[in-house]
């Protein structure tokens, strides 16, 4: 579960909101779609807190060795 189940929660939750005028017995889905759209929420912060650190990009480690270099190493 990641970033396109928590978008689609938030999707489902703002539908069941406020586009369904439709009511069923014993239950609110305007109610349900509010709790869907914060656990969408919730679910969209966890995950790019979750990834957040291997989104950094690429990162290359430079070891020089005096080997390959023509000229002597500074000491």
């Amino acid at each position: 579960m990641g970033f396109g189940t928590s978008v689609l929660l938030i999707a489902v939750g703002a539908i069941l909101k406020w586009a369904i005028t439709a009511s069923v017995s014993g239950i609110s889905l305007q109610t349900v779609g509010v709790i869907l759209m914060v656990c969408g929420v919730l679910l969209l912060v966890l995950s790019l807190i979750f990834w957040a650190p291997w989104s950094g990009g690429r990162r290359d480690v430079v070891m020089r060795d005096p080997r390959y270099y023509d000229r002597e190493p500074l000491r």
